[in-house]
């Protein structure tokens, strides 16, 4: 059974720094694409981070030169370091795992990320 469990969310002051794990079990990252993305209260689920291995990684505008995704394959786990965090990064994060080869998709079940001003 594949499973992705996020950790590392919280309470931080503006201009503080996160960083998201996100660790993948039954499976490997091979022909997948990998993603972080959030949602606020009230709001859509939207793209964070974006990495394909053969198209690069793709930032939301809102994020560029804040945050970068990483991937560490001898431990199963996807990072999400976000510096510079603002209150307008407050939402719920999920990571995303895509198959390139099949329409299979994960999601974990998603970790809290506050921002006090």
């Amino acid at each position: 059974q594949v499973q992705l469990v996020e950790s590392g969310g919280g309470l931080v002051q503006a201009g503080g720094s996160l960083r998201l794990s996100c660790l993948l079990s039954g499976s490997t990252f091979t022909n997948k694409n990998i993603g972080w993305h959030r949602q606020a209260p009230g709001k859509q689920r939207e793209l964070v981070a974006l990495k394909n291995g053969s198209t690069g990684t793709v930032y939301a505008d809102s994020v560029k030169g804040r945050f970068t995704i990483s991937k560490d394959n001898s431990k199963n786990t996807i990072y999400l370091q976000m510096n510079s965090l603002k209150p307008e990064d407050t939402a719920v994060y999920y990571c995303n795992v895509r198959s390139l080869i099949s329409p299979l998709s994960y999601w974990g079940q998603g970790t809290q990320v506050t921002v006090s001003s």
